[in-house]
C-alpha cells in the first residue's frame, strides 16, 4: 500500500462518517413533519423488521403532519405498535385506512435536549474521524519503520493526513451548526 493510497482510504473514511452523522441529523425532527424521522422504526412485517416506508407511502400534507398509508390495511395495528415503541414522542392516530402523526409545536426545554443529542451525536462523529486518523498514522509509521519511504515522506505524509482530518472534523461542525439552527428556529 502506497502513502496516497492510505490517505485516500482515509479521507474516504472520514467522508463516510460525515454521511452518516448527517443521515442521522435528518431523522431528528425539528418542528416540522420529515418522513426521515420513521427511517429507524422497524416495523414486524410478517416476523421480518423492516422499515415503515417499505409497507406503505409516507406523505407531508401539512407542515406539521404526516400520513402513512400501509399497502395492507391488517398492517395499521403493528405501524401504529412500532411508532409507539419508538423514541418518537407522537402518539399516532388511524381512521382504519391511514395513520395520522401530528407533530406538536417544540418547546425551548425540547429544543435544547435535541441540541444535545445532536452534539453528542457529533462528537461521536468526530470521535470516529479521529479513530481513521489514528489508524492512517499507524501504518505511515509502520511504512516509515519498513523502509518503504523516507522521513520526509512522512512527516509530509502527516501533514496531509491532520489537512484531511481537519476537513472531515469541519465537515461534522458544518452539518451540526445546520442542524442546531434548524432545532432552534422557532
Amino acid at each position: 500500500m502506497t502513502v496516497d493510497e492510505v490517505l485516500n482510504t482515509a479521507k474516504e473514511k472520514m467522508s463516510k462518517t460525515s454521511s452518516v452523522y448527517e443521515r442521522d441529523m435528518q431523522s431528528i425532527r425539528a418542528g416540522r413533519a420529515n418522513p426521515q424521522v420513521l427511517d429507524r422504526i422497524m416495523v414486524d412485517y410478517y416476523g421480518t423488521p423492516t422499515p415503515i416506508n417499505q409497507v406503505g407511502n409516507i406523505s407531508v400534507p401539512e407542515a406539521r403532519m404526516l400520513v402513512i398509508a400501509p399497502w395492507e390495511p391488517k398492517m395499521i395495528t403493528p405501524i401504529e405498535k412500532a411508532i409507539q415503541q419508538s423514541d418518537l414522542g407522537i402518539n399516532p392516530s388511524n381512521d382504519g385506512k391511514v395513520i395520522r402523526l401530528v407533530f406538536p409545536e417544540l418547546n425551548e426545554e425540547r429544543r435544547k435536549d435535541l441540541t444535545k443529542q445532536a452534539a453528542k451525536a457529533a462528537e461521536e462523529a468526530k470521535v470516529a474521524v479521529r479513530a481513521i486518523r489514528r489508524d492512517a498514522m499507524e501504518q505511515i509509521k509502520k511504512m516509515k519503520k519498513n523502509s518503504e519511504i523516507t522521513e520526509d515522506d512522512q512527516h509530509e505524509a502527516e501533514d496531509d493526513l491532520q489537512k484531511i482530518t481537519d476537513k472531515g472534523i469541519k465537515d461534522v461542525d458544518a452539518i451540526y451548526a445546520a442542524k442546531e439552527k434548524e432545532i432552534m428556529a422557532v
